[in-house]
């Protein structure tokens, strides 16, 4: 059976009959696109220390920017492998043959069950990104479909019309791929399927698809991968959000939990995300901000929702390759999954050749996110829901997360929640938390989420207003709290 959502909390998932959260630290969705990428060290490294998901894109590949680094999305066009043949006669926009859409490619299949079949055999579980927002006419300009690209005589359309039904036969050829994508791969258990990546309506300018239609069309091609998996072995999840609103920008999340044919719903953590008329500014992209009050805050309005909440493409401080961007997502990683969601961050330290990342990015991000999973997977997940109101008094500057289950213990997070710029920021915090614990006693041991190290338990007698004395920290603190 495919990872599917828990049948005792909505908010995890089961895979192979135990709870999972998503936490990964990955490459940039192009393992199986970029040829140099040897997907086999990356996913072992990956699944040795504790992740659990992976992103990967099909078909959509990315340009670099000045703020954007190079990555695995940005194949050298040689290396671009798609999944669609290169046969000419005459060339891309990219210089290389152009693609003939009724020819599948070989190699690309071949990668693709390489990548599934070993992140099944180790059991990460791949979210498979089917078609991507499109951005811009000079990324339109890379996409297969385009028709200055192909030999299969598509019209001209404007780049924005790509993620709407207007064109019936481009939306028949992008129905074509997720088919053969859905048939190929229906095999494999740990998998779920999302729809686009960012789709977004509502661009300034006359006659462009407004959100409303590129919801209708997101509807449409879940109807397809519904239709085609109901004559297959395997049902799998489908994930994704609505569509944004890109002039003024806002990010809406209501319809994504009520009004559409998702399972999962992905959110990017960006400014102006809204849910229920209520907005959160979760951080600028590539910004290095923390952000973390709006993050964390995010994540409880919409814990009640019968939907996983993955905070897909964490973006916030990822240009930024040392300790200090690494930091901000360790700490969002760590607030996210204690308020109950689950967390993807790029870590653009892993590109070809480096497939484990740098020895600097292993020590530190991707041991770091090894300790949290394995934090987090030794809590009680199906019985656990975030518990907002669990810590009653912190230090100046701290802000908590806290996820348990009444009764049965509890684990809070405690982070310094000021930004880099801020004064007294990253230094040693010392205080005391204050808790509403049930009367009795109960076992209190520090967790340090940079290290792993956990601490000796002491004993402290619970009720309202029971006070932990804290180790001086800085940066960020875990207490794991069991009753005796």
């Amino acid at each position: 059976m495919p990872i599917r959502i828990h049948p005792e909390n909505p908010r995890i998932f089961e895979f192979r009959g135990k709870p999972l959260m998503l936490l990964t630290a990955t490459e940039h969705y192009g393992a199986v696109m970029n040829r140099p990428f040897r997907y086999e060290r990356y996913l072992r490294d990956a699944a040795g220390l504790g992740m659990t998901m992976t992103r990967l894109f099909v078909l959509f590949r990315e340009l670099q920017s000045a703020c954007n680094p190079y990555s695995t999305c940005k194949p050298e066009s040689p290396d671009y492998v798609s999944p669609f043949l290169r046969t000419g006669p005459g060339k891309a926009q990219d210089g290389e043959p152009k693609f003939d859409l009724d020819r599948p490619n070989p190699e690309f299949y071949e990668r693709l069950h390489g990548f599934l079949g070993l992140a099944s055999e180790l059991g990460v579980i791949v979210e498979l990104t089917l078609l991507s927002n499109t951005y811009a006419d000079n990324i339109w300009a890379l996409n297969p479909l385009n028709p200055a690209n192909n030999v299969n005589g598509l019209s001209t359309i404007p780049w924005p019309d790509y993620m709407s039904l207007r064109h019936p036969a481009v939306f028949q050829r992008q129905a074509a791929h997720v088919r053969r994508i859905v048939e190929e791969t229906n095999r494999y258990d740990a998998l779920f399927y999302e729809i686009c990546n960012e789709p977004g309506g509502g661009l300034a300018g006359d006659g462009n698809p407004t959100p409303s239609e590129v919801n209708d069309w997101q509807r449409a091609l879940a109807e397809v991968i519904r239709e085609t998996e109901a004559g297959l072995p395997n049902r799998h999840l489908i994930a994704g959000q609505e569509a944004f609103h890109w002039s003024p920008f806002e990010q809406m999340s209501t319809l994504s939990f009520h009004d559409m044919p998702l399972d999962v719903v992905n959110m990017h953590p960006l400014p102006n995300t809204t849910y229920e008329g209520r907005a959160f500014h979760m951080g600028e992209f590539m910004s290095k901000q923390l952000a973390l009050r709006p993050l964390r805050d995010y994540c409880l309005a919409t814990r009640h929702e019968p939907k996983p909440l993955n905070l897909d493409e964490d973006n916030v401080a990822s240009q930024y390759k040392d300790v200090g961007g690494w930091t901000i997502h360790r700490k969002r990683a760590w607030t996210a999954l204690l308020s109950g969601a689950h967390y993807d961050y790029i870590d653009f330290s892993i590109i070809n050749y480096c497939e484990t990342g740098t020895e600097e990015s292993r020590r530190c991000v991707r041991s770091w996110f090894g300790h949290l999973s394995r934090f987090v997977h030794g809590l009680d997940l199906v019985a656990g829901r975030p518990m907002p109101g669990l810590v009653t008094g912190a230090p100046d500057h701290v802000l908590d997360a806290a996820f348990g289950a009444e009764g049965r213990g509890a684990a809070v997070y405690l982070a310094d929640e000021r930004e880099a710029d801020q004064p007294g920021a990253g230094e040693p915090i010392t205080g005391a938390i204050t808790l509403d614990l049930p009367v009795g006693p109960h076992a209190v041991a520090c967790f340090s989420p940079e290290s792993g190290q956990e601490s000796p338990s002491v004993t402290i007698i619970g009720g309202p207003g029971a006070r932990i004395e804290l180790p001086a920290f800085r940066h960020d603190l875990a207490l794991r709290i069991t009753p005796r």
